[in-house]
């Protein structure tokens, strides 16, 4: 950690990962009924542990098990980002958070955007005050969207019953 972080950013960016572990924890748990379960309860433990122990030890991230697993999971989530959105894009009818494949992709793309950012933190662990704020925004994004579809009863119409179900 950098000696001239203040205390407060210490504290903050802790709570933007345990938010983060918090909300992955939930992604996998709410996958239960999803028809290809077994899958995305990984996908989503993995940032949530690696998160969780972000949250416990900031510097972690320098640590090179730690650093391998999340970079292998950051690539294999780009790379399923990167066909999901192809799909996306020829396929879709809708908006992004209406259609299964969008719904993923922005699943993907958030573990990603975390991930590098707990991945760059890695020689300081609060970094400066722009990735501060990035790691406010990133985490606040996955709970202001759930309140919002859960707000909004209409947006969950047209989602598969496996969607409607969990919460």
């Amino acid at each position: 950690m950098a000696p001239t972080a203040p205390p407060w950013a210490r504290g903050l960016w802790r709570a933007c990962n345990a938010l983060m572990a918090a909300f992955f924890g939930l992604a996998a748990v709410v996958q239960v009924n999803d028809p290809d379960a077994e899958l995305w309860v990984v996908v989503y433990m993995i940032p949530a542990v690696l998160t969780l122990l972000v949250g416990f030890n900031p510097l972690i991230t320098g640590n090179f098990v730690w650093k391998s697993l999340s970079a292998m999971h950051m690539l294999f989530c780009m790379v399923w980002a990167v066909r999901l959105a192809h799909y996306f894009l020829l396929h879709a009818q809708q908006n992004i958070l209406h259609e299964e494949e969008g719904r993923e992709l922005s699943g993907l793309v958030i573990i990603t955007a975390w991930m590098a950012l707990c991945h760059s933190s890695a020689k300081n662990p609060v970094g400066g005050r722009i990735q501060l704020a990035l790691a406010v925004a990133i985490a606040l994004f996955p709970l202001i969207s759930w309140v919002y579809i859960y707000v909004h009863k209409e947006m969950r119409s047209s989602w598969p019953t496996h969607c409607k179900t969990v919460i």
